[in-house]
């Protein structure tokens, strides 16, 4: 490296060292659809760890799954699109598509590892459901990820509120409300008012998703 490039790499990072840190979280998901849920747990995390800010980030393809074809086969815009419509009167929700743009299986390890790269003063808090916890030793890079990352477990019934990992914990409305219900509510012709934002229920009406 020469010495102009040492001396920008140096500005560069006192620069970021003066900024004032960012506390972000995310909420990651196929969100499909989104639901009120969803919603719920990103508000009462924001609120009570005191967030800037909470990025829904899309599964392009989630790892656990894999590539197997377990979920209708709807268009990421289609997604992307009732996130939008879901959370455009919420000023501290924002949509995050970095998973969508890479493309492929998404590791939570590598999508961390590229936004602490492109924001290196902000600290990232990943929402979790209190069953996923039990899984973490299984999850990719685990062991670099929570050294990147703070992981937040929503308590959930049925589910210790415990890991060999640094967790923080948050109680949040228990809704028995999952996107595999609303999909099979919408193929049975049943109503999912109430069940998802008015936006993203004309959506998928609109859109006939769901119904095959």
């Amino acid at each position: 490296m020469n010495t102009q490039k040492q001396l920008l790499t140096k500005e560069k990072l006192e620069f970021h060292s003066n900024l004032p840190k960012r506390h972000v979280g995310i909420l990651g998901g196929t969100f499909n659809p989104i639901h009120l849920g969803h919603l719920v747990i990103a508000e009462q995390v924001y609120e009570q760890l005191c967030l800037d800010k909470v990025l829904f980030l899309p599964d392009k393809i989630p790892p656990h799954r894999g590539v197997k074809k377990t979920i209708p086969d709807i268009k990421s815009d289609d997604r992307i699109e009732m996130i939008k419509l879901a959370i455009r009167d919420n000023m501290h929700f924002d949509l995050d598509l970095t998973d969508i743009r890479r493309g492929g299986v998404s590791y939570t390890f590598e999508t961390i590892k590229l936004l602490k790269d492109l924001n290196p003063n902000t600290e990232y808090y990943f929402i979790i459901g209190g069953d996923m916890v039990e899984n973490l030793p299984k999850w990719s890079h685990i062991d670099e990820l929570i050294k990147m990352v703070h992981f937040v477990g929503v308590c959930r019934k049925g589910f210790e509120e415990k890991s060999k990992y640094p967790i923080l914990w948050v109680n949040t409305p228990e809704m028995e409300i999952s996107s595999s219900m609303i999909r099979e509510k919408v193929k049975q012709g049943q109503s999912i008012k109430y069940l998802v934002p008015d936006d993203v229920a004309w959506y998928i009406k609109d859109r006939g998703l769901y119904r095959e």
